[in-house]
């Protein structure tokens, strides 16, 4: 954890907010998952799965990643973050925006709020783009781990902007196709584009150094990194212009075959790590990495369609995001916030102590019995919501669901315990 010590770190107050909000979201999201009831198992464009959608990548997942991304660009890029006023006033701006956002697609104002709120969040997420790439244009270190953020901030850019295109589209209808066709490319450039792109980015620089990796080998990184892209630069291109048939397969190939050469990538540091015993945060992040699997086989069901029925297809386009937000995305943040928030936190209050006084270690701001309550709670969400919605048992899904609100409940104990820990000075004998 040395190595993320580093002079180079924001003030927490830039970093800890992010931490707070995407928790209160993850809070929300639950309940949003309770309330909405058997519209969970509608179409994937219903207004309240649009809303715990939104809430889920945008409140919870992207504001714990942008608060992370703030801490770790000192590290992976070995420059300052540009400008810690510009991140706390675009902090603002995003809650403001995600919070309109989720509540306009929850009661259907499509013609007047959701205008206004993706205005707002396209502008925010505008300032944050260019936060991170003027401190890329400072950075010492270039490597593939950057350019993988990089890439990844700028598919957030492009995301955010088809966005907004949609909602203005809803009010002023100047697209050709229907909504449904630019929602598809819009959670593709935001799930592959932005949160895959920048969780290899991250996880290849995270991963290795909370396991003790040595002697990897970085060009799967890059393999992966350039047929990545090309898949999903030809998957969007092909939407939006041609639409044939069997470029999306051929992007579909390229885009698998990038996410295998970065499982290999971990699996490689795994089989060399020195860490033999995995903590809770690490058995998150394992977890989220074999259940990449997942979306994968879905997607490929998606392709081929099977002759579904509309109903079956629906639901199970909605197990899709469910395998990506929460199989992958969400097991990662959960992990990683147990391995990043407390040495933050560790490292604000006790940085002036080191030498002069014993000190607790990071692991020690939280609970690891309520961490590890948390795990197994979340395992049996995971389990039991694709059980209940292939099925379609209403009362399989009543269990994930409230598994998840106490995930969700635990997991903000924790965090307001890290946040709020008192220091502890215990003189050396």
């Amino acid at each position: 954890m040395n190595s993320l010590k580093t002079n180079n770190a924001p003030h927490s107050s830039v970093v800890v907010p992010h931490f707070v909000f995407g928790s209160i979201s993850f809070f929300l999201l639950a309940i949003l998952i309770i309330l909405a009831g058997e519209n969970l198992f509608s179409a994937y464009f219903n207004n309240k799965i649009l809303a715990i959608t939104h809430i889920a990548v945008l409140g919870w997942a992207t504001m714990i990643v942008f608060g992370s991304l703030y801490q770790l660009i000192p590290i992976v890029f070995e420059t300052k973050l540009y400008s810690e006023k510009l991140a706390k006033f675009t902090f603002w701006i995003t809650v403001l925006s995600i919070l309109m956002l989720t509540y306009s697609f929850w009661i259907g104002a499509y013609l007047t709020l959701l205008v206004y709120s993706s205005v707002m969040l396209f502008f925010s997420v505008t300032l944050f783009v260019l936060n991170v790439l003027l401190s890329y244009k400072n950075a010492a270190l270039k490597n593939i781990a950057s350019k993988f953020i990089i890439t990844a901030v700028i598919w957030l850019f492009l995301t955010g902007l088809l966005g907004l295109l949609i909602a203005l589209n809803f009010r002023f209808n100047f697209f050709n196709e229907i909504h449904l066709h630019y929602l598809k490319i819009h959670a593709t450039l935001g799930l592959v584009g932005w949160f895959l792109q920048l969780i290899i980015g991250v996880g290849s620089t995270l991963l290795p150094m909370f396991l003790i990796s040595h002697k990897l080998n970085y060009k799967k990184l890059s393999v992966s990194y350039y047929l990545i892209n090309s898949g999903l630069l030809m998957l969007v291109f092909n939407w939006f212009l041609f639409q044939i048939e069997i470029l999306t397969w051929i992007s579909w190939i390229l885009i698998f075959l990038g996410i295998l050469f970065f499982v290999s990538f971990i699996y490689d540091s795994y089989k060399k790590r020195i860490r033999k015993k995995l903590d809770i945060g690490m058995q998150y992040s394992m977890l989220a990495i074999t259940s990449i699997g997942l979306p994968i086989v879905i997607s490929f069901v998606l392709l081929i369609g099977f002759n579904l029925e509309f109903e079956l297809l629906s639901r199970i386009t909605v197990l899709y995001g469910f395998s990506i937000i929460f199989g992958f995305i969400t097991s990662l943040i959960l992990g990683q916030t147990y391995k990043t928030l407390p040495f933050i936190i560790w490292l604000n209050k006790y940085k002036d102590l080191v030498g002069k006084t014993k000190t607790p270690l990071p692991r020690e701001l939280y609970s690891a019995k309520i961490a590890t309550v948390q795990y197994y709670f979340y395992i049996v969400f995971i389990i039991c919501i694709p059980i209940g919605f292939l099925s379609t048992t209403n009362w399989i899904v009543s269990i994930g669901s409230y598994a998840l609100l106490a995930v969700s409940i635990l997991y903000n104990i924790n965090v307001l315990k890290i946040i709020f820990h008192k220091v502890k000075n215990i003189q050396n004998e």
